[in-house]
């Protein structure tokens, strides 16, 4: 027999919500854009552009995920908001939702695995 009372449909609505938390902040980029979003709004998406390869191949490898997979992610979530004409992100209207996890994480940063953000 399955629970369908307010209380539990309001517990899997918040288990979705960390569930989805958790896969934005899988990835290191995106911790990375989220992270320095918190620090300082707007940004601009240069600052993320990938630097320090040791081939041309795998920088344009990152930048295609910048810009066709962790970008479009985080704007689609609602976490960002990405200005593709003028290269601007900013927070977005769900920043509010993710913010805690990462203070929560910035502040216990030495205790976080060295890939941290």
């Amino acid at each position: 027999m399955t629970d369908h009372s307010p209380r539990n449909r309001s517990a899997l609505r918040d288990r979705a919500s960390l569930n989805e938390l958790f896969e934005v902040l899988s990835k290191a980029d995106r911790r990375r854009i989220l992270t320095a979003l918190a620090n300082a709004n707007p940004r601009h998406e240069a600052e993320f552009a990938p630097r320090d390869f040791t081939s041309d191949e795998q920088g344009k490898d990152a930048l295609t995920r910048l810009h066709h997979a962790h970008l479009p992610k985080l704007d689609e979530a609602g976490f960002i908001e990405w200005n593709r004409s003028s290269k601007t992100i900013t927070r977005g209207p769900r920043f509010d939702k993710i913010a805690p996890v990462i203070e929560l994480m910035t502040t216990h940063g030495d205790e976080l695995p060295v890939s941290w953000p």
